[in-house]
């Protein structure tokens, strides 16, 4: 896993760039993240966390915190794309004051989630229920800053 750089290290490689707001676009992802975030929710109740699913609950925590994270980079004007872009949206979260072992957390959720994405990594129980309460922890924080 790369060190993650500065967000204004991805404005100066081209990876994010400064773009007008878009409102209903950022209103879009939220409304998708909480839709997500309610599914998630029921399906844990009436199936629970188990190693068989692991990998399902970490991809949809880690779609929930991006699509607010991405909502509040649409309002705030920026967009991301190409190679870095997610590490770019990570390192945004430095810019909105979240601590760095927030930051740290995420990037390596990022990097799971990619690992299960593109090379068929597996993860467990224990790993779902960790990221799962991050996901829990983190959610209202951006919904704060997204009001």
């Amino acid at each position: 896993m790369r060190i993650l750089k500065a967000f204004n290290e991805y404005l100066k490689e081209g990876i994010a760039k400064k773009v007008t707001a878009d409102y209903e676009r950022a209103k879009n992802l939220q409304a998708e993240s909480g839709r997500k975030n309610k599914s998630l929710k029921e399906r844990i109740e009436k199936i629970g966390v188990k190693n068989e699913n692991a990998n399902d609950y970490v991809e949809c925590c880690y779609d929930i915190i991006m699509y607010l994270l991405r909502a509040k980079m649409y309002i705030d004007g920026y967009t991301t794309g190409g190679k870095g872009a997610h590490e770019a949206e990570v390192a945004y979260m430095r810019m909105l004051g979240f601590d760095e072992k927030d930051v740290r957390l995420m990037d390596e959720l990022r990097y799971f989630r990619n690992g299960i994405m593109y090379y068929g990594s597996a993860m467990d129980k224990e790993y779902a229920e960790k990221v799962i309460a991050f996901t829990k922890r983190l959610v209202p924080k951006l919904d704060r800053i997204l009001k």
